[in-house]
């Protein structure tokens, strides 16, 4: 397998399936569409493709996934995943009228995990290691909000922390420097496919350019293939993505975010 074609085809069978939401509490059907509910309040919404839908089936299927999600009150936020090389006449424009926000589009990146697995030089001083306590993972977390310039919050760790009590395979690595986390990310092998995914690298801008992720990366293919893993992904963004293209892997295409929050009750005010 080498061509972006043969990449996304294995991507399209293997990962938009019951494999891409582990977590899941409860995952119900409505056409297509795959309505997930994950731990915590939060609603996500994939699919492996449309069916060839036209615009006003699609538009009603969102009206009723929102329904769906909006009649649960534990349920606070939805992410509905879009792919750009998807068939989804009508789609933007459904999202947006109900109330959905596209966020930052990310390159879905595929290649071979052998390309990842190379000896990098870190700088003095900077180990990496496998972390699975909670204050690491906390410690993980907050480096990551910051990295990624937003506000730190326990959500993620909340998430992580479940997420490991499942034992289901997933990996929190960490680069540290005299104690300090300076760079991080997350190995997700995908039970029944080829695929490990590599998620949430980040890594400090007072760090970045030092060959830090390029050995977060190496460190998680390197584990994927011991596992029997022969193909990563990522959802990159314009800082990842270069790196990963560099080291072999291409972007097959796009996906983008659409996320719904749950407005706010109106403030009662006493007279």
């Amino acid at each position: 397998m080498s061509t972006e074609t043969d990449y996304l085809a294995a991507y399209d069978a293997q990962l938009r399936t019951d494999a891409e939401t582990p977590s899941a509490i409860r995952v119900e059907r409505l056409g297509p569409l795959r309505l997930v509910t994950f731990a915590g309040g939060r609603g996500f919404v994939t699919y492996r493709d449309l069916a060839g839908a036209d615009a006003e089936t699609i538009a009603d299927w969102v009206a009723q996934a929102l329904d769906h999600y909006a009649g649960d009150p534990a349920i606070d936020r939805v992410e509905w995943k879009t792919r750009g090389h998807d068939h989804a006449p009508g789609l933007h424009d459904a999202l947006i009228k109900r109330g959905f926000a596209p966020e930052e589009t990310e390159s879905i990146v595929i290649g071979r995990a052998d390309l990842l697995d190379v000896d990098v030089s870190l700088p003095d001083g900077v180990h990496l290691r496998r972390v699975t306590d909670e204050a690491d993972v906390r410690a993980m977390s907050a480096m990551q909000d910051i990295a990624f310039g937003d506000a730190v919050s326990a959500e993620m760790a909340d998430a992580l922390l479940r997420r490991l009590a499942l034992d289901d395979g997933m990996e929190l690595w960490v680069a540290e420097s005299a104690g300090d986390v300076v760079g991080a990310g997350r190995l997700e092998p995908v039970v029944g496919t080829d695929f490990a995914g590599v998620w949430g690298g980040a890594v400090l801008p007072t760090w970045r350019g030092r060959g830090i992720y390029r050995a977060l990366t190496a460190v998680r293919a390197r584990s994927a293939l011991a596992l029997g893993k022969t193909l990563v992904h990522s959802d990159s963004t314009a800082w990842s993505r270069p790196i990963l293209e560099r080291s072999g892997l291409v972007a097959v295409s796009t996906t983008t975010p659409y996320r719904w929050r749950r407005p706010a009750p109106p403030e009662v005010r006493e007279r």
